[in-house]
């Protein structure tokens, strides 16, 4: 799903800024710019070294004026009661005064005629006196700048022990575009009970007039990727009132108790408002089922879980703020919170069918260049499975691959391209063997042949022997609708096609490769799915798994255990099922022998095989049967 270009929404942030000064980096700077700038002071004040060499002697002022009567001195530097003597022949040597008496007096007392020798006399007075001020008021000064920052620190740090409390919700208002119902596509379910939501907020009035009452709350549900956080930014956006929206894991600190003080400041704020929404995303952080922590007590999520609950549905009324709720775990919420009077609404959030994947593709298209064959519908059923999410990115990486190769507008070949990269990952260009190309060509067209000739399975639409992601090679089989409920028929010739590409090598090689670990992986699970969730079995119509997360069962789970008997027939059966659908592919290959070593043979030379080049080597696919 994608959103429009918002605007910049404006957030304010409930909780106090903290100062930068609080920063320790800060401080260390202040305080080291402070020394450098007292050691600067002090050197250029403090009387500098005598020109020339650093090594200077010292001799009496009478062997100096003697000197200069001579001519040997070139220039002489008065500073202070020190003369500095630099001779002809380069040398330096200071001689040192009487206080009270100028170098000239004691020239013209000797009766030296001065203009022989070039004298500087530098007037120090200025710099003697910056320096005792220096000397006398620096260290005071110093000592008041540093007792300042050390309190202005404590009382900063004082302020901040109280705001550990204080939401760290943001607030979101209408002055800028946002995101609308318009922008989220293929939830039109969920859309509409959202719509609902923010009706009541906007007229609340109609509803209250045939008795109807706010709903505390709605629970997103839904797998990653299908536009739960899009969908709640449509409502910020829709909704026309104040927009809390927090994260769950932002609750939690260090602190007992902040976590509980954060849910009251929190309604507090939304209460305040008036009839507002609040949104927090990722709940399962703070709302897992209570008592499976390993303390023995209450801890700090569970009191914070304990606020929610309080503030959701308590002594207080709460008909004004409405709570929306996201998750991909709705299987570890307490059953208090998620009951009705507190979230009263489940709003589920599905991959989106072949219309919704249109009407996705049709918001992420804006903005984009594309040919004039691009085919959508084809793309739309070539997507089966893909969420909102995985739309937005195939369609944005289509984009990426036509400006690398320089074209002006995307093809079908981008967008081609872009959906195998999203699904299983880039293409990893790496050297291979002759042997291992004609080994992984058999390998991916056994899947093939399997498919193919199997009355149930979906047409192959593509075939490859280049590598991406963590495979040798795929084989496409996308399915042609949307199914809701699979047939048992169905399900073991998945899992014979699953096998056909070990099947492949041992009638070829006598022998079988690392390759179909992945394919057993399938075929392993999809057979565990029948015989523990689905009763497709010989043990018959039992459930015998527990949901351990979204879209997941397991029969290993910390509820409902099976008996170490019935663990084994279980094993059982799923190695039956296995056994059966392999000596299913072992007899579609060999019938289809020919077939196989025509699509090999050619996968060899182009590496890539699409739908229609696969059928004119095998022969058009059978016709499904309409129930299928």
């Amino acid at each position: 799903m994608k959103i429009k270009k918002p605007g910049k929404p404006k957030i304010s942030n409930n909780i106090k800024k903290v100062s930068k000064s609080n920063s320790p980096w800060r401080g260390f700077l202040i305080y080291g710019l402070l020394t450098i700038a007292v050691f600067a002071i002090f050197y250029i004040f403090s009387a500098p070294q005598a020109p020339g060499t650093s090594a200077v002697s010292n001799i009496g002022l009478s062997d100096a004026i003697k000197d200069i009567r001579d001519g040997k001195v070139a220039n002489v530097e008065v500073d202070g009661n020190k003369a500095t003597l630099t001779y002809k022949d380069t040398s330096v040597k200071s001689t040192r005064k009487e206080d009270g008496q100028g170098f000239l007096q004691a020239l013209d007392a000797a009766k030296v005629d001065p203009t022989t020798v070039s004298i500087e006399i530098k007037d120090r007075s200025v710099s003697q006196a910056v320096t005792g001020l220096l000397g006398a008021f620096l260290p005071l000064l110093l000592m008041v700048v540093f007792f300042f920052f050390i309190f202005r620190q404590a009382r900063e740090g004082a302020s901040s022990v109280f705001s550990f409390g204080q939401s760290r919700a943001k607030l979101f208002s209408r002055e800028s575009p946002q995101v609308t119902f318009s922008d989220v596509a293929g939830v039109d379910e969920a859309k509409q009970e959202l719509t609902e939501v923010v009706d009541f907020l906007r007229h609340p009035e109609k509803f209250k007039a045939l008795g109807a009452r706010t709903p505390k709350g709605a629970l997103l549900v839904g797998p990653a990727g299908t536009g739960k956080t899009l969908l709640a930014r449509a409502v910020a956006g829709e909704a026309g009132v104040p927009f809390f929206s927090v994260a769950g894991s932002e609750f939690m600190e260090m602190l007992v108790g902040v976590g509980a003080a954060r849910v009251r400041d929190l309604f507090d704020q939304a209460k305040k408002s008036g009839s507002s929404i609040i949104f927090i995303d990722e709940i399962e952080s703070i709302g897992r089922m209570r008592g499976m922590g390993f303390s023995g007590g209450h801890d700090e999520r569970e009191q914070t879980l304990n606020q929610i609950l309080v503030e959701m549905d308590g002594f207080t009324p709460n008909d004004n703020v409405i709570v929306v709720a996201a998750t991909n775990r709705p299987d570890l919420l307490d059953p208090a919170l998620v009951r009705p009077g507190r979230f009263d609404r489940r709003v589920i959030l599905d991959l989106p069918d072949i219309e919704g994947r249109k009407a996705i593709i049709d918001i992420h298209m804006k903005g984009k260049p594309f040919e004039k064959d691009a085919d959508f519908d084809k793309l739309a059923r070539r997507t089966v499975g893909f969420s909102g999410a995985d739309l937005s990115n195939m369609l944005n990486e289509a984009a990426i691959l036509a400006a690398r190769e320089g074209k002006k507008a995307i093809d079908n070949k981008d967008l081609e391209e872009a959906a195998t990269k999203v699904k299983m990952g880039p293409q990893r260009k790496r050297l291979q063997t002759d042997e291992e190309k004609t080994m992984t060509a058999y390998h991916e067209g056994g899947h093939a042949i399997v498919a193919h000739f199997s009355p149930h399975m979906d047409p192959v639409h593509r075939i490859s022997i280049v590598s991406r992601g963590m495979t040798g090679g795929h084989t496409l089989i996308p399915p042609m609708l949307d199914r809701q409920n699979e047939h048992k028929s169905h399900l073991l010739e998945m899992i014979a096609t699953a096998l056909g590409g070990r099947g492949a090598e041992e009638i070829v090689y006598g022998d079988v490769s690392t390759g179909a670990s992945s394919d057993l992986e399938t075929a392993t699970n999809i057979a565990r799915q029948m015989v523990v969730d689905f009763g497709m079995s010989e043990l018959g119509p039992i459930s015998l798994g527990q949901r351990t997360s979204f879209g997941t069962w397991s029969a290993e789970g910390d509820g409902k255990q099976v008996s170490e008997q019935l663990a084994s027939k279980i094993d059982s059966e799923i190695k039956r099922i296995i056994d059966a659908a392999y000596k299913q592919a072992l007899k579609t290959i060999h019938d289809h022998r020919k077939q196989l070593e025509k699509v090999t043979l050619a996968l060899v030379k182009v590496e890539t095989m699409e739908s229609d080049e696969f059928e004119k080597l095998v022969g058009a696919p059978k016709p499904k049967p309409r129930s299928l």
